[in-house]
């Protein structure tokens, strides 16, 4: 059995050719495990030779948009792909607050699409999902398990967004840590610890050098490069995977530099700077 992390999108809110937005497939044997649903998820999830209707469980790291604009469409296609309405019940598992009020309203809008497709076809079932919420903890505790995978959540920094969290993916080839949208901070050293992967957002502050205030807020809730080489270095992480890419690299030369920046803060293990669908897998 192998464990695979597919990326299955780097982008962020602004559009870019080629980048889905954030999100992280999980594969273990017949598990998958959906992290974030940006926009395109179902897409890249079907090139990933996953889909909706393979997904075991999803997990939001926070409600912002550009994370979780895919989900209904995740949802709703399970259900139009269905033909016999014996696809299990999706649970979408997230903190409590903004994000879980986010799920429990999920499809509310689609009230008459719904309800048209049923007409028409004949079906008595509704897209089924299980909103399953959690109080942020304050070290990293377990919210969802399914035989030998552990998933842990743990807070991380990404204020004024209230309770966001990451992820720790425990299976029994080794541990991928998902850090969402966070600065880097000790919250997420306590979560990575240990890890074998540590798939990172990552952020040039260096580019934003100069710009007027209006465009540089977003330096206040992100991980800045030229912080996540030593904190990696200092975990002693095998491979550090980085996504969620600001600003989103057009060229080579452009990824080259991501990298560039993290190696300068002394991490010397594997460092990918992903696109979207890069894969890393784990082999116990």
């Amino acid at each position: 059995m192998t464990t695979d992390v597919v990326i299955t999108g780097t982008g962020c809110p602004i559009p870019t050719p080629g980048r889905a937005g954030p999100g992280v497939l999980v594969k273990y044997g017949d598990l998958h495990l959906q992290f974030d649903a940006g926009r395109s998820t179902v897409l890249r999830l079907t090139e990933a030779g996953s889909g909706p209707g393979k997904l075991s469980a999803v997990f939001l790291t926070h409600h912002h948009s550009d994370h979780v604009t895919g989900l209904a469409d995740l949802v709703l296609t399970r259900w139009v792909m269905d033909r016999t309405d014996n696809t299990a019940i999706l649970p979408i598992v997230s903190p409590e607050g903004p994000s879980s009020h986010f799920v429990e309203r999920l499809l509310d809008i689609w009230d008459d699409d719904l309800a048209v497709r049923r007409e028409h076809t004949g079906r008595t079932s509704l897209p089924g999902y299980d909103s399953i919420s959690f109080p942020v903890p304050d070290h990293p505790a377990e919210v969802w398990r399914s035989g030998d995978v552990v998933v842990r959540a743990g807070q991380v920094r990404h204020e004024p967004v209230p309770r966001a969290v990451g992820y720790r993916i425990e299976t029994p080839d080794g541990v991928v840590v998902i850090s969402g949208d966070t600065l880097v901070c000790d919250e997420m050293a306590e979560l990575s610890q240990g890890a074998d992967v540590l798939v990172y957002e990552a952020m040039r502050f260096s580019s934003f050098d100069g710009l007027p205030s209006g465009r540089t807020f977003v330096l206040d809730y992100h991980a800045d490069t030229a912080a996540i080489g030593p904190q990696a270095l200092a975990l002693d992480v095998p491979t550090l995977v980085l996504t969620h890419l600001i600003p989103p690299p057009a060229s080579d030369e452009a990824k080259q530099a991501f990298a560039d920046d993290v190696r300068a803060g002394g991490f010397t293990g594997e460092l990918i700077v992903a696109d979207d669908l890069t894969t890393v897998s784990l082999r116990a």
